[in-house]
């Protein structure tokens, strides 16, 4: 898995216009499982755990709702940047960074998409 991760992430890197960074992520505890980023200053390590955190509100949100349906993405738009988590299993999730610029969230969510049953 981890050299099809890479390939995919490098894929990311080439095929996202303004990518900034993208990590595999395990739900539970928050840790980066593969990582590729353009943009040292950009935390992934941190990123990633925090996106976890969101990810499992989400869920207890759906729970509480009771909403019988699966959470697959989530798109978060800030002034400058697109962050893309695609989730993979109950366990995993993909997390991209991309400049708003640069990219647009349909570009994003399509390349991901397109690619993520390679990691899974």
């Amino acid at each position: 898995m981890a050299s099809e991760t890479t390939e995919v992430f490098d894929l990311f890197a080439s095929e996202i216009p303004g990518f900034i960074a993208a990590s595999l992520v395990d739900i539970d505890s928050g840790m980066t499982l593969a990582i590729k980023s353009l943009r040292p200053e950009f935390d992934l390590a941190v990123a990633s755990a925090y996106n976890s955190e969101l990810v499992k509100q989400k869920l207890k949100i759906m729970k509480a709702l009771n909403l019988k349906t699966n959470l697959e993405d989530m798109i978060l738009t800030l002034g400058d940047q697109i962050h893309f988590i695609k989730i993979l299993s109950p366990t995993m999730f993909i997390y991209l960074a991309a400049d708003r610029s640069s990219s647009n969230i349909a570009i994003v969510r399509t390349i991901v998409n397109k690619q993520a049953h390679r990691v899974a």
